[in-house]
């Protein structure tokens, strides 16, 4: 059975100088409120350390995993989700510029021999 992964990748620029600063907000005021989805079964945050040239910046990439369709639907409609979106609002001005785009996958996973 195909996992759903619902992913948030954050395209644009860490503001000069606040990398580390960055990357601690995301760490300890955007992460608790991801964990809490209702269906989540897995959350990976990962930031981009390289990059080929023309590939655009995206310093943060979030994945958010689903046993489900229903089960993201549940965290899609969910008060934590408003939570989490107010809580991004609040914290990255001044720290990030740019935008957020999503995307909803299907994978199956395979392991090499």
């Amino acid at each position: 059975m195909p996992m759903i992964t619902r992913y948030a990748f954050f395209q644009g620029d860490v503001s000069p100088g606040k990398l580390q600063e960055f990357k601690t907000a995301v760490m300890e005021e955007l992460l608790p409120t991801w964990l809490v989805y209702p269906g989540a079964t897995a959350v990976r945050v990962s930031f981009a350390t390289e990059r080929d040239d023309q590939a655009p910046n995206v310093p943060l990439i979030l994945a958010v995993d689903f046993a489900s369709r229903e089960g993201l639907d549940l965290a899609l409609n969910s008060q934590e989700r408003l939570d989490s979106r107010a809580a991004t609002q609040r914290v990255l001005p001044g720290l990030f510029t740019g935008n957020i785009f999503h995307y909803v996958t299907e994978s199956t996973e395979h392991q090499p021999d």
